[in-house]
């Protein structure tokens, strides 16, 4: 359980205390597939495919294969903690921590360079959605391709 009191958000749940916690809270376990799989998203500092993940959960668990990778993915999608996004490199699913609607992305053609912009557009859209269309968007995952600033020159 929780310490009495403690709340962990996305943003502050870095050690193993805490997301222990965090699935302990929602009846799951923290086994070492999915404490590898957590340090190995909240380290990088770019999105990563399943695979990339597992490659680096395998130099530091070489027990862990990729269908406990999946796994722990799915796991933690289902509780919110992280996103799949689909950013039209390669066709491959990308993985990151989870962060709020309003954050989309930018991906670049040219570099495959992939980066957060927060706005109020994906507000206006799902406002225009549930005002004109009686929609109510549950996620919504922008991209926005084209060329990053850097190879523009």
């Amino acid at each position: 359980m929780a310490d009495a009191g403690v709340s962990y958000t996305i943003a502050t749940v870095e050690n193993a205390t805490e997301i222990g916690s965090l699935l302990r809270d929602h009846g799951y376990r923290l086994t070492s597939p999915r404490w590898q799989v957590w340090s190995v998203l909240r380290s990088a500092n770019r999105h990563l495919t399943a695979e990339e993940i597992a490659h680096k959960v395998n130099d530091a668990d070489p027990t862990v294969n990729i269908s406990s990778v999946y796994r722990s993915l799915t796991l933690f999608e289902e509780l919110d903690l992280v996103r799949e996004s689909h950013l039209g490199i390669d066709g491959s699913a990308r993985w990151e921590i989870a962060h709020p609607d309003d954050h989309f992305h930018l991906v670049c053609r040219r570099c495959g360079s992939v980066n957060h912009h927060v706005g109020e557009l994906v507000e206006q859209i799902r406002s225009h959605l549930g005002d004109h269309h009686a929609f109510a968007a549950e996620n919504i995952d922008l991209v926005v391709t084209g060329v990053c600033g850097d190879c523009l020159g």
